[in-house]
């Protein structure tokens, strides 16, 4: 089974900058597609960026020029680096992992545990 691990969430003011990080532990597994998700209060949970095993990137337009998303396979850590954060990015940010085993090549999905990105006016 793979875990997932968040951490970087916190308090910002509007205009400043966080990084978020997910890093994947497990044994005998290969991850595919990893991304963030994030959900405010009273909203439905939205995909803000994935990137593929390959290294494509996408993101919800609402982001685009100001957050990167970006993997380190060699660590099983995808990050989220989060530009001119605005109050309306205020969310539980959460980290999503398509991975499988290596005697499987059917793909399993993992969540992390959630980290708050709260950003004030």
């Amino acid at each position: 089974q793979v875990q997932l691990v968040e951490s970087g969430g916190g308090l910002v003011q509007a205009g400043g900058s966080l990084r978020l990080s997910c890093a994947a532990s497990g044994s005998s597994f290969s991850i595919g597609a990893m991304g963030w998700f994030r959900q405010a209060p009273g909203k439905q949970r939205e995909l803000v960026a994935s990137i593929t095993s390959g290294g494509t990137t996408t993101y919800v337009d609402s982001v685009k020029g100001r957050f990167t998303i970006s993997r380190d396979n060699a660590k099983n850590t995808v990050y989220l680096q989060m530009n001119s954060l605005k109050p309306e990015d205020t969310a539980v940010y959460y980290c999503h992992v398509n991975w499988r085993r290596l005697t499987n090549y059917r793909y399993l999905e993992v969540w992390g545990q959630g980290t708050l990105v709260n950003v004030s006016s």
